[in-house]
């Protein structure tokens, strides 16, 4: 598996498209969510993704990471999806893992600041995360805010 760390600007086009086409089928379709997947954050956030190693132009997994400042006062990481068909692997918890060092590496910090969808808590706690204030709903989806 090849992993990749872009800026916004450092996209190509395919990969841009390819992003947004697996987080619209996730978070719009899979999720029966029908809420605008375009939230402007694109442009500010680094874009982290996995290709498939048997198709290098099939992005397999991917995350919005976000220094300091740009999302929350913490580093963020935010729209963590992994393709249907390679769910069964541990590649979330592979893609969480690998996004949390980039955020250590390449921003000098280990304070990290998530909103996550609340029936995820156990899997983010695994990870190091901790609830932090109170539930909200985001696009008619329950969600809590995590810090590590």
């Amino acid at each position: 598996m090849n992993w990749t760390l872009k800026k916004y600007k450092e996209l190509t086009l395919d990969e841009f498209h390819d992003i947004l086409k697996l987080r619209i089928n996730i978070f719009v379709v899979e999720q029966d969510c029908p809420y605008s997947e375009l939230d402007g954050k694109d442009k500010l956030a680094y874009h982290f993704f996995a290709f498939a190693e048997d198709n290098p132009s099939q992005i397999i997994a991917y995350t919005r990471i976000f220094k300091p400042g740009d999302y929350y006062k913490e580093a963020a990481i935010g729209r963590v999806v992994v393709h249907p068909d390679f769910r069964k692997y541990g590649l979330g918890y592979q893609l969480m893992k690998r996004s949390i060092n980039q955020i250590e590496d390449f921003f000098q910090t280990n304070t990290i600041k998530i909103g996550a969808q609340t029936h995820l808590k156990k899997f983010y706690e695994s990870l190091g995360f901790k609830k932090i204030g109170t539930d909200y709903l985001e696009d008619g989806i329950p969600h809590i805010y995590m810090i590590k």
